[in-house]
């Protein structure tokens, strides 16, 4: 099942990590409220330090060690730290929200309680969903049963995109990253079941043994579904695949806004894609006002033509019958479901048992109705008194990163003209939407499981392409309140906290400035360098793909991020695999400038005051420990190779020891000499903004 996703995120999509921040006193309940008092100042957990090491040997071993040895990865997790804390604490609200809604008895017929009630339900009955086996899918099997020839592929494939069925194309609605005023069609390669290209190539002998367990699972669905020569078909697909693999661009070259902003015209795509009306294709799936295309990967879709043409249609067909069920598998009966976490959870993530129903639940509610629930989690979870506090501290931050700006010495006046302008701009969202989106069009019907999903999956396709010639709507949200996350969009030009990222350990309104300069200060400075990193600083102020840099500071730049990468290519999470430093480079400039602006702007609220020394730590000791305790996390090998291929972030430990070695205010802090291992000389310390 595929709901709406967005792209630029602070963590990673579906890689949520969160904790709740507490005091750092001993849990005595005789202790006095002056040390209470001071322990919620001090708002760091001292108790997951690990004193053996020094901050100068590793700073996130220094902060986060004790906890790292005696927090144990819970059994339905791939990963575990402080975002998925906090993603706990968010999933047990909304279950409480969910759950009253699925209490009344006699739900109004279209009101969101009937709504969120009969969608909850619909994936707790387990009897029904049981009973009725793979008989929800099969209207899509006998679609592609039906199929008498690849000409007959546009219409299906547009059904299937609006349906949540993945196949080799996809395609969605977007602001021209060149004409930011308006909405158009994009189209990007798809179709690959195992989570990178990487995974089909890589030699290995986990690789190998993933790529034997896929095929494996791709042949389990088939016998499950009733298909005769499953082994065969399974071999075929996995074949098939491997091609359409060969063929995708990486996700390094992926990245590159300019190299994947290819506009053309229907007809000019139509000419790339000989064999393949995408004519048709966009009329079915009801994109035909989009102003053209905007092809992410045009050599794929060319190739792409080609593949389908000369697949022989049997293998076309198995292909699809399995991506149905690959699409579907968690919400039918149990052997499907089963077999689905095996793989996906168990083989690729090291997952050692499926999340509890309930949540997956809850998962499916807030996936299809994320604002109807995120509403009432803003009722009872947020304060306006956060949202105000939080706008202080964006205000802050800007002032920090302008002056930034003009005190660079690599960059020309010109240059910081155009950069000031651009930051001038940025619009900031906090908490929650303005406008709560209407869901009235979206119908779920009680015990139809596969069915609201799939409806809820065409309202949000529908929901994109009713854009298409109108204004940019500047109220959307790209992501819902409950989520525990950030994000920048280069063509909104604009910075976005959701209400749940906005809570201890982020976030704590009775700590002193310090810690949460050093933490949601981060976050902020962190969204706003996205704006400045190696692919957002494409985009002028008003959104828009242009180049406002000069020659020289362009190779200034460069050069810096350059050795950001180098240092990045270094760190050696797993095995013989590195953090691929070009990959994560966006985030890595993010996560440097971030706290380099948040760092500034705490010492402009001092306003030339001394820092207090709470509990023995001075006030920049504070600020990093800030900083470092929200990156506190727990992976396993599975997950972490799976990260290091495919995810545009750095692990935990490296966001926070990649960082600090970069900053003298790190080493006058904490007494870093030459010798040590957070020591680089300072001609190979890297600052960008």
């Amino acid at each position: 099942m595929r709901f709406k996703t967005f792209a630029r995120v602070f963590w990673a999509p579906g890689a949520l990590s969160a904790l709740l921040l507490t005091s750092c006193a001993t849990s005595s309940q005789s202790q006095d409220s002056g040390t209470q008092a001071a322990a919620n100042k001090l708002g760091v957990e001292v108790k997951n330090f690990d004193t053996s090491v020094r901050p100068q040997d590793d700073f996130y071993k220094y902060v986060n060690g004790n906890w790292v040895k005696t927090t144990q990865m819970p059994s339905d997790r791939a990963r575990y730290g402080t975002f998925i804390e906090l993603a706990d604490k968010s999933e047990a609200a909304l279950k409480l929200i969910i759950e009253e809604a699925a209490a009344v008895k006699d739900r109004q017929k279209g009101s969101d309680t009937q709504k969120v009630g009969d969608l909850y339900e619909s994936f707790m009955d387990t009897q029904r969903i049981e009973t009725l086996g793979v008989e929800p899918v099969r209207p899509e099997l006998q679609r592609v049963a039906a199929l008498k020839s690849a000409d007959e592929l546009p219409e299906l494939l547009a059904h299937f995109y609006r349906s949540g069925v993945q196949s080799p194309l996809m395609v969605f609605v977007g602001q021209d990253a060149k004409q930011s005023t308006r909405y158009i069609v994009y189209a990007n390669q798809s179709g690959l079941g195992l989570p990178d290209r990487d995974y089909y190539f890589k030699q290995e002998p986990r690789f190998t043994e993933v790529r034997a367990a896929y095929q494996a699972y791709v042949e389990k669905l088939l016998t499950l579904a009733g298909e005769k020569d499953a082994a065969a078909a399974a071999k075929a697909i996995v074949a098939l695949e491997t091609t359409l693999a060969e063929k995708s661009w990486d996700r390094v070259k992926n990245r590159d806004r300019e190299a994947t902003y290819n506009l053309k015209t229907v007809d000019e795509l139509e000419q790339l894609t000989p064999g393949f009306s995408f004519k048709r294709y966009l009329k079915a799936v009801g994109a035909e006002a989009t102003p053209g295309v905007i092809v992410r990967q045009p050599d794929y879709f060319q190739a792409l033509a080609q593949v389908l043409k000369s697949t022989p249609l049997p293998v076309l067909k198995q292909y699809l019958t399995y991506k149905v069920l690959d699409s579907y598998a968690p919400l039918l009966s149990k052997g499907f479901e089963e077999a689905h976490f095996a793989f996906r959870g168990r083989t690729l993530q090291g997952q050692e048992e499926i999340r509890p129903r309930w949540k997956r639940a809850v998962a499916t509610v807030e996936e299809g109705l994320g604002e109807v629930v995120g509403k009432l989690y803003v009722e009872r979870n947020f304060s306006p008194e956060s949202k105000k506090r939080m706008k202080e501290l964006v205000d802050n931050l800007r002032v920090a990163f302008k002056q930034g700006i003009d005190q660079l010495e690599w960059m020309s006046p010109a240059t910081k003209a155009q950069a000031q302008d651009k930051l001038s701009k940025f619009n900031v969202k906090i908490g929650y939407p303005d406008k709560w989106r209407d869901y009235s069009k979206l119908e779920v019907v009680a015990g139809d499981l596969v069915g609201n999903v799939k409806r809820a999956t065409a309202f949000e396709v529908q929901h994109d392409l009713d854009k298409l010639g109108k204004p940019i709507d500047r109220t959307e949200w790209g992501m819902t309140p409950q989520t525990v996350n950030a994000y920048y969009s280069s063509t909104m030009n604009e910075i976005v906290f959701p209400a749940a990222i906005l809570q201890p350990p982020f976030f704590n309104p009775e700590a002193d400035d310090a810690v949460n300069y050093g933490a949601i200060g981060g976050v902020i400075g962190h969204e706003i360098s996205h704006g400045f990193d190696d692919q957002g600083s494409r985009s002028d102020g008003d959104g828009n793909l242009r180049d406002w840099w000069t020659a020289e500071d362009k190779k200034a730049f460069e050069q810096r991020t350059g050795m950001l990468v180098e240092q990045y290519n270094g760190f050696k999470p797993i095995d013989a695999m590195t953090v691929n430093g070009k990959l994560t480079l966006g985030e890595n400039i993010g996560d440097l400038s971030g706290l380099t602006v948040a760092y500034k702007a705490y010492q402009l609220s001092l306003d030339g005051k001394p820092a207090p020394v709470i509990e023995g730590f001075t006030g920049d000791q504070r600020f990093f420990f800030g900083w470092g305790q929200i990156w506190r996390s727990l992976f396993r090998d599975d997950y972490m190779r799976q990260m290091l291929l495919t995810d545009s972030h750095s692990p935990g430990p490296y966001r926070v020891n990649g960082v600090v070695r970069n900053m003298p205010e790190f080493y006058k802090a904490f007494d870093v000499k030459q010798g040590d291992p957070s020591w680089l000389p300072p001609e190979q310390r890297v600052k960008i903004w």
